[in-house]
C-alpha cells in the first residue's frame, strides 16, 4: 500500500465526518448526510483492500458516534454506511434476486436501527413519531425509503463505472 492512498483514506475519512456533522444542521440531512459520507468506499475499493475500506467505515462511524450532534445521523450512517463496501458482491447475483436481497438488506438494518433507538435507548421522540402517524403515512413512508434507497443504489451504480472509467485512462 502506497502512502498517498493511506493519506487519500485519512482525507476520505475526515470529509465523511464532516459530511456526517454538518447533516444535523437540516432535517433531511439526517438521511441525505449518511448517504453522502458513505459514497467513499466507491473510490478506496479501487485503490485500497477491502479489508482497509472496513476500516475506514469503522473509523467513521466511530468518530461520528463522538462527534455528531444529532446521535440518529450517525447512527443512520453505522447502520447503513457499509452498504458501498458489499454492494460490489451483491452485483454478482442475478438481477431479481439482487434486487430483493438489497431490499431486504436495507430493510433489516433499517428496522435493526429504529428497534434499538426505541428498545435500547429508549427515545421516547421515535415513539411519539410512530404514534402519531396513521397507517397511510408509514406505509407511504416504507416505500419512499425503500424507493430512495433504490436511487441512492443506482447513483453508486454510476459512481462505480465513472469510477473504473477513470481509473482506466490512467
Amino acid at each position: 500500500m502506497k502512502t498517498r492512498d493511506l493519506a487519500l483514506g485519512g482525507v476520505l475519512a475526515a470529509a465523511s465526518v464532516s459530511v456526517l456533522l454538518l447533516g444535523g444542521l437540516i432535517p433531511v440531512g439526517t438521511y441525505a448526510a449518511p448517504m453522502l459520507a458513505s459514497v467513499p468506499p466507491v473510490v478506496l475499493l479501487r485503490r485500497l483492500s477491502k479489508g482497509l475500506c472496513w476500516g475506514w467505515y469503522a473509523v467513521v462511524g466511530l468518530l461520528s458516534l463522538i462527534l455528531c450532534a444529532d446521535r440518529e445521523t450517525a447512527l443512520v450512517f453505522v447502520f447503513l454506511g457499509w452498504y458501498p463496501i458489499v454492494r460490489p458482491g451483491l452485483e454478482r447475483l442475478p438481477r431479481l434476486p439482487r434486487l430483493g436481497l438489497k431490499l431486504c438488506v436495507f430493510n433489516a438494518a433499517v428496522a435493526a436501527l429504529y428497534a434499538l433507538l426505541i428498545f435500547v435507548f429508549r427515545l421516547d421522540a421515535v415513539v411519539q413519531e410512530a404514534r402519531e402517524l396513521s397507517l397511510l403515512m408509514g406505509i407511504a413512508l416504507f416505500v419512499l425509503g425503500n424507493v430512495a434507497f433504490l436511487l441512492y443504489d443506482r447513483f453508486l451504480a454510476v459512481l462505480t463505472i465513472y469510477t473504473e472509467r477513470r481509473a482506466g485512462k490512467r
